[in-house]
């Protein structure tokens, strides 16, 4: 057989097999949303999507309107672009599930068993019970320590910089916020030299996260490289054996270890992986999301001094120092009262969030919105909502693509309203997730990030050295924060 007769050979087995897909593939049943199928087998329409999330959703809502299904490597996602059609969605948790979805997420990605097995029974309420801890007195309690291991950082690290010194910001907003939140949550291990053994972990954490979007799009671990055996080396950080020796733990932290001492049937492993788990979650969008909130500022050097003149005249007002090096405490009502801080740290979530909200309809049924719409689901569906196309929305959010301050404030308070289509918005900012699948660590995620720039600015004057903009890298598109797609110099000095 000659070589023109194999190329032909394959060519026409590519067509039938082609034809044979073109055949099979899902078609449109009456009263379901519009179909966009594609045309390349399994991948479907997920190149595009790729490309430009954002783009390529306004582009199908232009054309089939507010309720679509798209078929994206191998599945079936039925996007609600309409904000006013969310609630919609959160409401209907009978038949729209996030549970098993996240579980299964989870599980495959940190390498623990299922919580969901009938060997664990109610182990997955009990680890939700134990979110209580992220709010009232005890979310005061990790703020407070939040702060003080901040200081303690700032001061060893950074006390003699007295002239200008350039660094990294992602690099510094990552090494900083990184051991601050380890040792609020977790402690510190009193046998070693705390700050290196915490450096370590971090270095395999950011390798670890660098793969991490792989993962979740259930890319075996097994072909990327030594992210398998990085990942083991972080689960063992954290084995009981280990972690029965840490100082200083949280109270959170010991009242998981209780929840999983409970369960004999999940080893050691299983334990530190749970653990490493929480990690992650701690501190894998909010380091992100810490550098935009500095990144932004320090780009818009008269949002910067709207800033520090407020955190200067609250420490003026509560009678704190202001100099580089002095001891800080703010209550939770002294730091809700940073308006336009917290402003800010929004306008930078609202830019860099890339989230996207999942549920899979554990049956077929009939989906039914406001009025008298309605359309048919199918089993095994995943219906989303993509809160980007939200965030940039015109009609929501006046010149959406600027960076603005005061965005979310209004006559000195706090703005909490905007409209779509002349109604109030109940969802008009969503980096943290919508209904059962909203972050349970939000609250101190966004203390932690308002912290950190406190003791930034009321430490150091802080400069951006290069003119170039920084992008967002696209594989973690849907998953959170958005990573940089690089990093950018800065110099800082202790302030005089």
């Amino acid at each position: 057989m000659g070589l023109l007769d194999i190329f032909g050979l394959a060519l026409a087995t590519a067509l039938a097999l082609w034809a044979l897909w073109a055949l099979r593939r899902r078609r449109r049943r009456t009263g379901e949303p519009p179909l966009v199928n594609g045309w390349i087998p399994f991948l479907g329409k997920a190149l595009d999507f790729r490309k430009d999330p954002s783009k390529f959703l306004l582009s199908l809502q232009q054309k089939y309107g507010d309720i679509f299904t798209v078929h994206i490597a191998g599945r079936y996602i039925t996007f609600i672009m309409n904000p006013l059609l969310y609630g919609f969605v959160t409401k209907n948790s009978k038949y729209l599930e996030f549970k098993e979805f996240a579980d299964s997420l989870a599980s495959r990605t940190f390498d623990y068993p299922s919580v969901l097995k009938e060997d664990f029974p109610d182990l997955n309420e009990n680890v939700h019970r134990n979110y209580q801890y992220l709010l009232g007195k005890p979310l005061d309690t990790l703020s407070d320590n939040m702060m003080t291991n901040l200081q303690w950082i700032f001061k060893r690290q950074f006390s003699q910089t007295t002239d200008w010194k350039v660094g990294k910001l992602y690099k510094f907003c990552c090494s900083v916020m990184f051991e601050a939140s380890f040792i609020t949550l977790y402690g510190r291990d009193p046998s070693a030299d705390g700050h290196n053994v915490i450096g370590a972990i971090e270095e395999n954490f950011i390798k670890f996260d660098a793969n991490f979007s792989y993962l979740a799009a259930n890319i075996p671990i097994e072909l990327l490289g030594a992210t398998k055996r990085i990942r083991k080396e972080l689960i063992h950080v954290f084995l009981p054996t280990s972690t029965a020796k840490w100082l200083g733990v949280s109270e959170l932290i010991e009242a998981r270890k209780e929840v999983f001492e409970r369960y004999e049937v999940l080893s050691d492993y299983d334990k530190a992986a749970h653990h490493f788990a929480f990690m992650w979650a701690s501190v894998g969008n909010t380091i992100p999301a810490t550098f935009w909130a500095v990144y932004y500022l320090l780009r818009h050097p008269e949002a910067l001094a709207v800033v520090r003149d407020e955190i200067d005249h609250l420490l003026q007002s509560t009678g704190q120092e202001r100099r580089p090096g002095c001891n800080i405490r703010l209550t939770r009502e002294q730091l809700d009262s940073l308006v336009y801080l917290e402003s800010a740290i929004n306008e930078s979530l609202r830019m860099c969030s890339v989230s996207m909200n999942i549920r899979i309809a554990q049956e077929d049924f009939i989906f039914k919105l406001e009025g008298n719409q309605e359309v048919s689901l199918r089993k095994g569906d995943w219906v989303a909502i993509y809160p980007p196309v939200l965030h940039m929305d015109p009609e929501v959010y006046e010149d959406p693509k600027e960076y603005k301050v005061d965005r979310y404030v209004e006559n000195g308070k706090k703005r909490t309203t905007f409209q779509k289509q002349g109604k109030k918005l109940k969802y008009f900012l969503m980096p943290f997730g919508s209904g059962s699948s909203k972050c349970p660590g939000r609250f101190f995620a966004v203390n932690e990030m308002k912290l950190f720039v406190i003791l930034l600015l009321v430490y150091f004057d802080v400069e951006i050295r290069e003119e170039k903009q920084i992008g967002v890298e696209k594989n973690r598109l849907g998953l959170g924060i958005a990573l940089p797609d690089s990093d950018i110099s800065f110099s800082y000095k202790l302030r005089p």
